[in-house]
């Protein structure tokens, strides 16, 4: 028989695994095979043979008393021989010894050698899909790219990324999208998955805030080179979308490098969204001033952070002109909306009596006297 060293090193070769982890495999089909052709009751060990560089297959056999009731259990007696006759092998074998019995699958002929083969393919796919799961585990949240394969009648849109075929469902997608076979995409690991009946499972995302995570990662070397932090991430996939964003050098304003010269690095990532508005919002660790900043274009008068009992943030009560209710609320509430998943606290606003004048700044309401000689002056 050929070596079985060589054999496995030559199929981790193939399929890009450790030899290591094929010669398991290739035990547990030796096993499986054995139970399947002999019995499936028997307890076998499979062993490298060093003499013939094969695999032996050991049934292991425990010696109990003569009147053990295991040796009356249909079920787990074929574990078990009783003492007078496992002398009758070995006068010197004694209670809850192990009797080793080696069996040749060769000696079962086609059956056995067609079993064998069988039970390797599978062990060996499984072993491979195992290692692609776990990659794709460690993938989760990171971006992929990959050609488009086949748009089902539900929409799905299959995708060959690398050694796997991936899903991205049509509520993963963009609203407006539409994939053609043989394009290629941009979109993020949301979840991997393993079950008997479907195998492994690879789940893609474009509506994700990492999916825009990773676009800005891609577009700006200091977000890349960790000059630039994403604090945190907000969207309203293919309309609107706020990011928070952290400098870790004094000299480089990280909304800046983010929007880029004239937009360029912001506009590329939007036009990857379909159109989707991108605001960019420098990160401060000021709860107050981090509201104030992200419900922008709103200009805020007052933010009060109240606490639960425990002492945690829960919601921020934010007082504003009454001429800025609406653009804090922005159209459809998607302003509000996404500050709120921002910061992850609920926002209430309160109007006060104060108004914003031409240059932005929020000046206290006039009385009736006041306006009318204001008016006329």
């Amino acid at each position: 028989m050929e070596n079985i060293q060589d054999i496995a090193e030559a199929i981790a070769h193939e399929k890009g695994l450790q030899p290591e982890q094929v010669m398991t495999s290739l035990k547990t089909a030796f096993v499986q095979t054995a139970k399947r052709v002999i019995d499936n009751k028997f307890a076998f060990e499979a062993h490298v043979n060093e003499e013939t560089n094969g695999l032996d297959i050991i049934q292991t056999i425990t010696v109990v008393a003569d009147d053990d009731e295991k040796l009356q259990d249909e079920d787990i007696s074929p574990m078990y021989i009783s003492l007078s006759e496992a002398k009758e092998y070995d006068d010197q074998v004694e209670l809850d010894d192990q009797l080793q019995v080696p069996h040749d699958l060769v000696e079962y002929g086609r059956t056995g050698a067609s079993q064998l083969h069988r039970e390797i393919e599978y062990h060996i796919q499984r072993l491979v899909e195992d290692e692609l799961y776990n990659k794709y585990q460690s993938k989760i949240g990171t971006l992929v790219s990959g050609r488009v394969t086949r748009v089902d009648a539900q929409n799905n849109t299959y995708i060959e990324v690398d050694e796997v075929r991936a899903i991205l469902p049509m509520k993963s997608r963009i609203k407006g999208e539409i994939f053609e076979v043989g394009e290629h995409l941009k979109a993020v690991v949301r979840r991997a998955s393993m079950d008997k009946e479907n195998g492994m499972q690879i789940e893609l995302s474009r509506t994700s805030p990492k999916f825009l995570e990773e676009l800005l990662a891609l577009e700006v070397p200091e977000i890349a080179d960790g000059t630039v932090v994403v604090e945190g991430s907000a969207r309203i996939p293919g309309e609107r979308a706020k990011i928070a964003l952290l400098s870790t050098h004094p000299q480089v304003d990280a909304v800046g490098a983010t929007v880029g010269v004239k937009g360029v690095r912001i506009n590329a990532v939007s036009a990857e969204l379909i159109g989707e508005n991108i605001d960019c919002i420098e990160y401060t660790s000021i709860p107050e001033l981090f509201i104030s900043r992200i419900m922008a274009p709103a200009i805020i008068s007052h933010v009060e952070i109240v606490k639960n009992e425990e002492g945690e943030a829960e919601r921020a009560i934010v007082t504003l002109p009454a001429d800025q209710k609406s653009k804090a609320i922005g159209k459809s509430g998607i302003n509000i909306r996404l500050a709120s998943m921002l910061s992850g606290l609920n926002i209430e606003l309160v109007e006060s009596d104060s108004v914003t004048n031409e240059n932005g700044e929020i000046e206290e309401a006039k009385d009736g006297l006041d306006a009318l000689e204001a008016m006329f002056s």
